[in-house]
């Protein structure tokens, strides 16, 4: 099998190939290496490569397995492979070595999947960007000179530029959606609970967390749900294994009411301003919907985006502090001598000065969020919205300059930080943080599922998803909706996969 042909496959198509007997895993195998050998120089999306690993494990693949064969790339945070490194995108975790599968992991070499490599995650997943001081900075294979956004930047990278047709992602306040937007991608991120981050994690920012893919197909992200949900033993939700998410997509949703946004409530405070090209996307998202059949109709979630954005930064500071803390336990080297980078220190010293008062009432407005978004969803049976406030950034527009570095090294002075938090500090970072992307946090406080969904590339080309969030558990009808709107609107014909 030759690249070319190989890129043109999404996963489904290419275990169906290897089924039939047209082409060998071997060969599937040989042009995906051959793929990222040529195409990863160029976009720095892969961080390190197993493949004689992989061709090992490979020999081991059930024949029957959904995806056997199809080549993937896992993600260099949470997604461990026992014995071998993971790094959480940050030098002070470089030498570190998982010590067994993560239940994710585990799973995917059960559906067949083989794992070729890990792609390149920000320090600790803590930026809408992917670039890590330790790391290469992957690009956007649409355009180099445009960040491929993050935290599941590198993931995107791979994908949109053809080496494989799904890579592992997490999503912890968009960093599934946020990526799939500015590279094309379909971007799922499932329900709180449905895929689990055992054994070495329960929940992963109290709940944020949540692992899939971003995929080139919406089947692809179907076939996967249905591979990797539900609990393993110790999880802290009682999600079961179901099926059904790929059968789901055999026949369109029911008409539905969807409600249409810009996200001000969200924004505004935050001073976030709404690229035109993004308005037009969802406008024209909306007009697509209302063509298949569903009821469309403008309103605003009940959600006070304020303090969204102060309930989600309080629960990031304060975890972050516990995360060093961990790394820390598994380096042996005490937290003032980890090797990471300034703002990464300075908003863990942040962290370390927060009252447990303000990180317990932080945590009580997610239900007050997720309570009045239930109700919300007895009107509407979806949400349509903007992923991003803007199309793909410039690479390094956004990462913090050495002047405010210089700056919040000052909170190493003993109290300072703790002035900085009642001075306002936390909402000046919710500001520089999130006013970019103040629209995905809110499925990922509530636990619901959201989707992006890439319908616009702007006259400078680069791609604009918009975001469809579901009602707690209502994956299938998502990726339904979805399935219908590919069909109507086919997106991976136009995917930038020669590199």
């Amino acid at each position: 099998m030759e690249v070319d042909e190989y890129r043109r496959y999404d996963g489904l198509g290419l275990a169906a190939l290897i089924r039939s007997g047209e082409v060998s895993r071997e060969e599937v195998l040989a042009a995906a290496c051959s793929a990222i050998e040529a195409g990863n120089p160029r976009l720095a999306a892969v961080v390190r490569t197993r493949f004689e690993r992989a061709r090992a494990e490979g020999r081991q693949i059930d024949g029957d397995a959904p995806f056997a064969g199809v080549p993937t790339l896992t993600k260099d945070l949470l997604m461990a492979i026992g014995g071998e490194p993971l790094a959480f995108g940050s030098a002070s975790m470089a030498s570190w070595q998982a010590p067994e599968d993560s239940t994710l992991v585990a799973r995917l070499r059960e559906a067949g999947l083989a794992i070729l490599g890990q792609t390149v995650t920000p320090e600790l997943g803590l930026m809408g960007i992917t670039e890590p001081r330790a790391f290469p900075h992957p690009v956007n294979p649409w355009n180099s000179a445009h960040s491929p956004g993050g935290s599941s930047g590198g993931a995107a990278a791979a994908v949109a530029g053809g080496l494989v047709p799904l890579a592992m992602a997490g999503d912890g306040g968009g960093s599934i959606r946020i990526p799939a937007s500015y590279c094309g991608l379909f971007g799922l991120k499932p329900s709180r609970g449905r895929v689990p981050l055992g054994p070495m994690h329960a929940e992963v920012w109290q709940g944020a967390v949540v692992e899939h893919a971003v995929t080139r197909s919406v089947r692809d992200s179907a076939a996967l749900l249905d591979v990797t949900n539900g609990m393993d033993e110790g999880a802290p939700y009682p999600v079961r294994r179901e099926q059904g998410f790929l059968a789901a997509l055999e026949r369109p949703p029911e008409p539905l009411r969807v409600a249409v946004s810009l996200g001000e409530s969200m924004g505004t405070s935050l001073g976030t301003v709404l690229d035109a090209q993004v308005r037009q996307a969802v406008e024209q998202a909306a007009k697509t919907l209302e063509g298949l059949g569903h009821h469309v109709e403008w309103a605003e979630p009940p959600v006070d985006g304020e303090r969204l954005a102060d309930s989600y930064l309080t629960l990031y500071l304060g975890h972050l502090t516990a995360d060093l803390a961990w790394i820390s336990q598994q380096t042996g080297v005490a937290v003032s001598r980890l090797d990471i980078e300034p703002s990464t220190r300075a908003i863990a010293r942040l962290g370390s000065s927060l009252p447990v008062r303000d990180y317990e009432l932080a945590k009580r407005y997610w239900n007050e969020a997720s309570r009045a978004m239930g109700a919300f969803h007895r009107d509407f049976d979806m949400l349509l919205m903007p992923v991003a406030a803007a199309p793909a950034p410039r690479l390094g527009e956004l990462y913090p300059p050495p002047a405010r570095e210089r700056l919040m090294s000052l909170l190493a002075v003993p109290g300072i930080a703790r002035l900085a938090l009642k001075a306002g500090m936390l909402k000046q970072l919710a500001r520089d943080a999130l006013a970019r992307t103040p629209f995905t946090q809110l499925a990922n406080l509530t636990g619901q599922p959201a989707m992006s969904l890439p319908l616009h590339v702007t006259p400078a080309g680069l791609p604009v998803g918009v975001q469809l969030i579901g009602a707690m558990g209502d994956e299938r009808r998502l990726l339904a909706l979805a399935s219908q709107v590919e069909a109507e609107r086919p997106w991976a014909q136009h995917l930038p996969r020669l590199v």
